[in-house]
């Protein structure tokens, strides 16, 4: 199964790319199915792609599901 995650944007990148940060760790992925994206954005992450735009609050809401989740599995 795979999960798309809400990840915040650091840097707008050539050739509608973006690095992404979540915890520390970095990724590049692409940004082409946005429009209007700007440093400090939410997105929502699945396999590479930042599918939508996604408000900063609802972002910290899920991220804060999925480490308590992840916290009772371990």
């Amino acid at each position: 199964m795979c999960l798309a995650i809400p990840v915040r944007v650091t840097e707008l990148l050539p050739d509608q790319m973006a690095k992404v940060s979540l915890d520390g760790v970095s990724k590049t992925v692409s940004v082409a199915l946005l429009d209007e994206l700007s440093v400090g954005d939410y997105v929502i992450l699945h396999v590479g792609f930042a599918l939508s735009k996604i408000d900063p609050d609802e972002a910290e809401r899920t991220l804060r599901m999925i480490r308590d989740i992840a916290g009772s599995a371990s």
